[in-house]
């Protein structure tokens, strides 16, 4: 099994949404939070599971349906057994 590791950014990420959420409805908010620990911890048995970006070298996406979109999980691999989750954010975001 691999390890999970959070970038602060990504820490951020998953709090931002959680919050955004929580002000509309909490229990879509805890949902969202069910949908994006079940993909982490998917990670942690296929950690190559998520789509290769081809111009980001090791990085890859793991997208988690919810709601009107999905959930996008960007993640690396630090070492075979260690999973890096980098950002976190939904794909109907303003993503500059």
């Amino acid at each position: 099994m691999a390890e999970i590791k959070w970038l602060p950014e990504a820490i951020a990420d998953f709090e931002r949404l959680y919050f955004f959420l929580l002000d509309k409805d909490i229990d879509a908010a805890n949902n969202a939070v069910r949908t994006i620990l079940k993909g982490t911890n998917l990670l942690t048995v296929t950690p190559r599971i998520g789509r290769p970006m081809s111009d980001e070298g090791d990085r890859r996406e793991l997208f988690l349906a919810f709601g009107a979109g999905a959930y996008v999980i960007r993640y690396k691999f630090e070492s075979d057994d260690t999973v890096v989750i980098v950002r976190v954010w939904h794909s109907r975001e303003s993503r500059i």
